[in-house]
């Protein structure tokens, strides 16, 4: 099986134009590719021979370029990848929409995979821990705010025993 890693960071960004312009309109074109990702047609043309060679589209000149099996994989790897790293940036780090697009643009075609997934673990842990969740996370966005937190540990502690408590009581029956 071909991987992703074997494309460069520009032939993933084309796989994932690909996938995104076939999913809107069924299949792509050239120019379409080409004003998605803002170059030249050459240089679509290029890639998409590229592409083809790999087995991971289906292209020949003025035809409607479609994905083979194994490159809507790829792509959807990709994707998965990005839309991993935004949501990270955006809820965990407390990153702006445009700077999270920009960062998962780039760190999608070098960050390892194992350490994606943990940043998406860490997410979902953020989730059901009792000393996570949306309290913590606005605790970090307002501590790079303001350069503290606004509240003090002793009160902060206090409320996650409050929160560990009602969840406790929820989870038991015989309350």
């Amino acid at each position: 099986m071909k991987d992703s890693h074997q494309l460069s960071a520009s032939l993933e960004d084309y796989m994932e134009a690909i996938y995104h312009i076939v999913s809107e309109k069924k299949e792509a074109r050239g120019k379409d590719i080409a004003k998605r990702l803002k170059v030249s047609a050459a240089s679509v043309t290029e890639a998409l021979r590229a592409l083809s060679k790999r087995e991971l589209i289906n292209y020949a000149p003025y035809e409607p370029i479609t994905m083979t099996r194994q490159g809507k994989i790829i792509a959807e790897e990709v994707i998965r990848r990005h839309n991993a790293l935004k949501k990270f940036f955006i809820e965990v780090l407390a990153v702006d929409d445009a700077t999270a697009e920009q960062g998962a643009c780039s760190f999608e075609h070098t960050a390892p995979t194992a350490i994606i997934e943990q940043m998406v673990n860490f997410s979902r842990f953020l989730d059901v821990c009792p000393r996570g969740g949306s309290e913590l996370l606005q605790g970090f966005v307002d501590f790079c705010k303001k350069g503290k937190t606004r509240v003090n540990c002793d009160e902060c502690i206090s409320q996650c025993m409050d929160n560990v408590t009602v969840h406790e009581n929820r989870a038991d029956p015989s309350s």
